[in-house]
């Protein structure tokens, strides 16, 4: 993909060094990958979008057709801006590639050439028609990395032999190569090519002194632009208030790129945060390591940077702390701290504050209140698999985790209500609170940009009107693990004016 901005060499040069490396996240920390369950027009789609650790850098798209067999005959994809010009601007779009081995499979690469908020555009042509569906994504550089050093040694040596050969050159050229075969060099042709040896010497001395420099330069300036995950400063100001204040680490280390400072002017302002699903935050303290303290909570602003939570009755212990938010570019940030906690005897939940002190997490079957329970709905008897045995999850697999809340009979629920304007709220955690992802029914995208991207009056206020969802007593919710371990999955619906949380356990394979 071309794109309309002017690339400069010193971004191809960078570009060379830093493919390849490992990322971090932005909106969800540790799990980078953006997943989106939706419809464009009549085709129901599930896509996958691995950002590029680095910016200009490839995307990686996936689309899998969830629709019948047949329906689609080609999807074609182009990365635009979320505001600005980008459309009037958009280059043409990619074709996406049809799985040989699964049709209903389609991938594809975009570039991604500045750093800010995107939405990838997928366009689907089939039998009902043309349709198109803009899922937003965040693109920053999140990571710098060096070059090996047997490769730096490699090169270093190939390096001498050039100098070496240059050097040589200039003194052949200004000494025996002036003399015709089988004539001896005069004195004034061999002070001649020692002079010339040195003058070449000295400027290929220069140059190479030059160039370290330079080198060095970009590579500190590669470095003030990689992305900084905020550290939220967390603290109790009374027995029951929890204080937060926002960071902003990356306002000053992107200055010095164009549109970096061009975007973070707009981003990085005290008063710039919307609200998403109906919040300007969403707090999530879980205690570790046993992750049986679980509360998702929606603090008030006091301040430009600062919030205030009303705690519950939390049990005492160290916490990993979670703050979504999201800017008013569409541009979505996760900020973390951890924090040990004494024994809060707290305030009882109001509002859309939930959660539990004492969460106990199962395989495949979450107790509920009142003899109500959630059922993990994987893949057993009726897919092949022995009783009681399931396929192993996979790192980097695309997948709908579906789950099904019964009443106490065993039947489904016929009494669930929207939390938060949607059926439901999952949190995919590791057990060492390296990787946290808040998804919805729709995926990890959050729901404000997702809003800007699909142009809904290009208004996060817009969100929730825009979401109508039908509230039954199945759920489910697009993900992918980014990495093997130990997870647990907390899902959140809300039934009978009381917002229940189950919590599952999920060992996740390479």
């Amino acid at each position: 993909m071309v794109s309309t901005e002017r690339i400069s060499m010193r971004r191809y040069l960078l570009l060379v060094l830093l493919l390849l490396v490992p990322a971090l996240a932005i909106a969800h920390v540790g799990s980078p990958d953006v997943y989106y369950e939706g419809n464009a027009g009549s085709y129901h789609l599930l896509v996958t979008i691995r950002p590029p650790a680095v910016v200009p850098g490839v995307a990686q798209i996936e689309v899998r057709s969830l629709s019948p067999a047949g329906d689609i005959s080609k999807i074609q994809i182009l990365p635009l801006t979320i505001e600005g010009s980008g459309e009037s601007l958009a280059p043409h779009p990619d074709a996406m590639q049809r799985s040989a081995t699964d049709p209903q499979l389609y991938t594809g690469n975009l570039w991604i050439m500045l750093r800010g908020s995107w939405k990838v555009r997928i366009q689907v042509e089939g039998k009902t028609g043309n349709a198109d569906l803009n899922v937003p994504v965040a693109a920053v550089s999140l990571t710098a990395t060096r070059m090996e050093k047997g490769f730096g040694v490699m090169l270093g040596g190939f390096g001498l032999v050039l100098v070496v050969g240059l050097i040589s050159i200039l003194r052949a050229a200004n000494g025996p190569a002036q003399v015709a075969p089988r004539q001896q060099i005069t004195p004034a042709l061999k002070r001649r090519s020692i002079i010339g040896m040195s003058v070449g010497a000295v400027i290929l001395l220069t140059i190479l002194i030059g160039g370290n420099l330079w080198w060095n330069a970009e590579a500190k300036t590669t470095d003030q632009m990689v992305y900084r995950i905020p550290q939220l400063e967390a603290s109790l100001q009374s027995q029951d208030k929890l204080h937060v204040r926002l960071e902003n680490p990356n306002a000053t280390s992107f200055a010095k790129e164009t549109e970096w400072r061009n975007f973070w002017a707009q981003t990085l302002q005290g008063n710039d945060l919307v609200p998403d699903h109906g919040h300007l935050m969403h707090l999530f303290l879980v205690r570790v390591p046993d992750m049986k303290s679980f509360w998702h909570l929606h603090p008030e602003r006091v301040g430009d940077q600062e919030f205030l939570a009303n705690l519950p009755s939390v049990p005492a212990g160290e916490y990993k702390v979670y703050a979504d938010i999201v800017h008013a570019t569409g541009f979505p940030e996760t900020e973390v701290a951890t924090l040990n906690l004494p024994a809060i005897p707290g305030q009882s939940l109001a509002g859309d504050d939930s959660g539990s002190g004492s969460l106990a997490g199962f395989d495949d079957i979450a107790s509920l209140s009142d003899g109500y329970r959630m059922v993990w709905e994987r893949p057993g008897p009726a897919h092949g698999f022995p009783e009681g045995s399931y396929p192993p999850l996979r790192a980097q697999q695309a997948m709908l985790f579906r789950f099904q809340i019964q009443d106490k009979d065993g039947k489904p629920a016929n009494d669930l209500e929207t939390y938060m304007g949607m059926a439901g709220h999952a949190v995919f955690m590791s057990d060492d609170g390296k990787v946290f992802a808040h998804v919805h029914p729709e995926g990890s995208v959050s729901m404000a940009a997702l809003t800007m991207a699909q142009g809904s009056g290009n208004s996060p206020s817009n969100a929730m009107a825009s979401m109508s969802m039908p509230v039954s007593a199945d759920v489910s919710f697009p993900y992918g693990f980014p990495q093997p371990g130990d997870y647990h999955i907390f899902v959140q619906v809300k039934r009978a004016g009381h917002v229940e949380t189950g919590a599952f356990m999920a060992h996740v394979e390479k």
